[in-house]
């Protein structure tokens, strides 16, 4: 693993600038467009666990956790961070296939597969805690980490509060129906990972420059 990347990477011309923009606008785009469909073409389990947004969310986590397995073992950039946000987005992952687990297999499975992941990637950030300060320095000013940062607290503080059940039946009262508070949370969540897929990719880019910088 390289020890850090170059200070100074490439920076990125207007025009890629524009066309990666245009296209992230595309990606946040079809995740609302998704909620519409699975809103008028699948009544019966629109916005469950059956549901198009719910696949959706463990889809682009799965993506998510690929990607940075390719920074962290090919592009072989900031090793401890990847390492460290692999172990987290594949948590998250673990925790959307919760009703499954707990139902296919055995009720709290999917906690204990949580430990088994988190346990180890942080007792190796621990160990490595030198390498990792060192390798969040040059990750914490990119716009990378800007992403992945509205990423998580979109989807981990603000859709669980958003999601309330008392919030809804304070905005609904008489005219209260869950499916309402379930499509709220649930697309909320599913931006939240759009974002953090979006930091993702953005941290690929980031590396590729970076290689090529150091050449």
């Amino acid at each position: 693993m390289p020890s850090s990347p170059p200070r100074h990477p490439w920076p990125i011309g207007f025009a890629v600038a524009c066309l990666r923009a245009g296209l992230y606008v595309l990606l946040i785009a079809g995740c609302g467009q998704l909620a519409y469909l699975e809103a008028t073409h699948f009544p019966q389990s629109r916005f469950t666990e059956y549901g198009l947004v719910e696949l959706a969310q463990s889809l682009v986590l799965a993506a998510s956790a690929a990607l940075l397995l390719f920074v962290r073992q090919v592009q072989r950039a900031l090793p401890t961070v990847t390492l460290l946000m692999f172990a987290f987005i594949a948590c998250s992952l673990v925790r959307e296939q919760d009703y499954w687990l707990d139902t296919q297999v055995a009720r709290h499975t999917w906690k204990v597969l949580v430990v088994l992941i988190a346990l180890p990637a942080l007792a190796l950030v621990v160990r490595w805690r030198h390498r990792f300060a060192d390798e969040f320095r040059h990750y914490s000013n990119t716009f990378s980490f800007g992403l992945f940062a509205s990423g998580v607290l979109v989807t981990y503080v603000f859709s669980r509060l958003f999601g309330r059940q008392s919030l809804w039946q304070a905005i609904m009262q008489e005219s209260y129906l869950r499916s309402f508070k379930n499509a709220a949370e649930e697309m909320v969540e599913l931006l939240g990972y759009a974002l953090i897929l979006l930091a993702i990719i953005e941290l690929v880019l980031l590396a590729r420059r970076w290689r090529l910088a150091q050449r």
